[in-house]
């Protein structure tokens, strides 16, 4: 996948409302593989609705968005699977992580159906994120923020042209934050893929190729 497009694209839920001033909402925007991209937004605006659009979780919305130029209102089951396996990577906001199992079986449960990352490279990430002895760690007992830094490495077992990471620092300190950066940016390198992150204040420091405004 090279190109992300929506176009014209409005959540339902704001077709009547006079007051929708945006750089996403019923424009014409174009996101390119290789580029990375930071959307900006307000609690209220729209932003997981973003997420869960592109994602293809919800469909509630007007206007077209477009993976290469084919229109996704029109995909079935399989071509969603596909895409959610090889295409596009998501950090959700609620990182929807399985609490009764530990960081590392979080973990496998995603990089055992796709077979993509070896185990030595995620064990340098829970070290480069300084939670190697959360590892065996049941999810439900950890922080919030340590939780995050587990749902990127989740996020990032699989191939992928786009990573959308929705809020991926809101809890975090500036230093993990900055890790978490670099880990993404040098495996959205590996693959030649872009990245698209949101925020609704306090954002990774990345190279950004475009702010936008929700």
């Amino acid at each position: 996948m090279d190109k992300i497009q929506l176009i014209h694209t409005l959540p339902d839920v704001f077709v009547n409302r006079n007051d929708v001033v945006s750089d996403v909402w019923n424009q014409e925007v174009t996101f390119e593989k290789g580029k990375i991209y930071l959307v900006e937004a307000n609690s209220g605006t729209g932003k997981s609705s973003l997420c869960s659009f592109i994602y293809g979780y919800r469909h509630d919305y007007q206007g077209q968005i477009l993976f290469d130029g084919e229109d996704v209102s029109r995909y079935t089951v399989k071509q969603w699977t596909t895409v959610r396996k090889k295409h596009l990577a998501l950090l959700w906001q609620e990182l929807r992580m399985f609490p009764e199992l530990t960081a590392m079986e979080n973990v496998d449960i995603k990089n055992k159906l796709t077979g993509f990352q070896k185990k030595k490279k995620i064990k340098e990430w829970f070290e480069m994120l300084g939670i190697t002895e959360k590892m065996n760690t049941k999810m439900g007992l950890m922080s919030f923020g340590q939780q995050q830094r587990v749902a990127l490495i989740r996020s990032l077992c699989q191939p992928f042209d786009f990573l959308f990471v929705d809020e991926p620092i809101s809890h975090l300190d500036d230093t993990n934050a900055d890790i978490m950066g670099r880990i993404m940016t040098e495996e959205a390198a590996r693959q030649g893929a872009g990245i698209i992150a949101t925020s609704i204040g306090k954002h990774i420091e990345l190279d950004y190729h475009a702010v936008l405004n929700l």
